[in-house]
């Protein structure tokens, strides 16, 4: 399918100082924008100015949150070249959540096409030091100007970028995390497992709580008993418990976190033991309270690994590995970060270069 360009009348000044780059905050020139029609399919993509994007007030998307969205990076690694990292798995999960919110299906080699020329076209923007990449956020959203509840018959596929430094201003550091006891955010059978914006929405109180508690994320527990470990608002979570690497298990509450599957892939090849399985709250701190709990670390495109220093539920706070990255989280993050920027050899055939 023929991209369209649309050349900008004129061309914004790129970030000189990069440690300054924050995340999310900065976006570059171009965006790519596809339109769905019903009878017509994902027609006409067009990479023009990054702009406004003009909506109905009765659009779908802003009334039903019939929404979803990906999160990626690329990479300039020390010869120059440009890489992603497994960006075949982000068009995989975004198909998952269309079919969750009953969005037509998105052919995953046009959307690989459309990300490809666009950054063919941005690629001066990706961060040339260490740490900082170019965030990419591929999202689509109904459009139909109606306000009854039911799936829209006009979408669009937009891609944006963004140059980011680390997700976290205090870096590997360790992060403390507080256990949300009263709100949950997905149970079974609901879009836990999607990348949607009503899944962030529902996180937004619990995070706000742990930042009045001076803590970073949260760690959400299940929806219908409250005590099985889930996920962390912005990542999956691991505990390595008497050296062995647990995980809560896929069970359609959480996300399928493409790094947290790498994590997995990785763990395994280094011949540590790794379990996928429900687990409970009061089996981590048991674990602590015997001095069996090693590492906690948490998993995500944003950060990559974020290990965790502090774990609050309720009154029981747990310093983990006294409040130090552990080897395995170490381990993980300079083996992907390495694999992600050209420094590790990539025996996975994970990275895709843009040529």
């Amino acid at each position: 399918m023929e991209i369209k360009f649309t050349k900008a009348p004129q061309l914004k000044e790129k970030p000189v100082d990069e440690s300054k780059l924050g995340f999310g905050h900065i976006f570059t020139d171009y965006m790519l924008v596809m339109p769905y029609d019903e009878g017509l399919g994902w027609h006409d993509p067009e990479i023009r100015p990054y702009g406004n994007i003009e909506l109905s007030p009765a659009s779908m998307c802003l009334h039903y949150g019939q929404t979803v969205f990906e999160g990626l990076k690329a990479y300039r690694t020390a010869d120059d070249k440009i890489q992603l990292f497994r960006p075949d798995e982000n068009f995989k999960r975004l198909n998952v959540s269309h079919e969750r919110l009953v969005i037509p299906h998105l052919d995953e080699n046009l959307a690989m096409e459309c990300l490809m020329e666009l950054l063919k076209v941005e690629k001066d923007w990706v961060p040339h030091s260490e740490g900082a990449a170019l965030y990419i956020r591929p999202y689509t959203f109904a459009v139909d100007p109606f306000l009854g509840v039911k799936p829209g018959e006009h979408y669009l596929f937009v891609i944006i970028l963004s140059p980011s430094g680390a997700y976290y201003a205090s870096g590997l550091d360790p992060v403390n995390i507080y256990v949300e006891s009263k709100y949950v955010r997905a149970v079974r059978g609901g879009m836990g497992f999607a990348k949607t914006g009503g899944n962030y929405a529902a996180s937004l109180i619990g995070q706000d709580e742990a930042h009045k508690q001076n803590y970073s994320q949260v760690l959400w527990l299940d929806g219908v008993e409250q005590k099985y470990i889930e996920e962390v608002g912005a990542m999956n979570i691991f505990f390595v418990i008497d050296g062995e690497v647990i995980t809560p298990m896929l069970q359609g509450s959480i996300l399928p976190g493409i790094t947290r599957k790498s994590s997995i892939e990785l763990c395994k090849s280094w011949g540590l033991k790794v379990t996928e399985r429900r687990i409970t709250i009061e089996e981590v701190a048991e674990a602590y309270d015997n001095g069996k709990l090693d590492e906690v670390f948490g998993t995500g495109t944003a950060a990559v690994i974020s290990p965790v220093g502090h774990l609050k539920w309720n009154d029981k706070i747990m310093e983990i590995n006294n409040n130090k990255i552990g080897a395995i989280s170490q381990k993980l993050y300079d083996t992907m970060t390495g694999i992600q920027w050209g420094r590790v050899e990539d025996t996975f055939n994970w990275t895709v270069e843009v040529k």
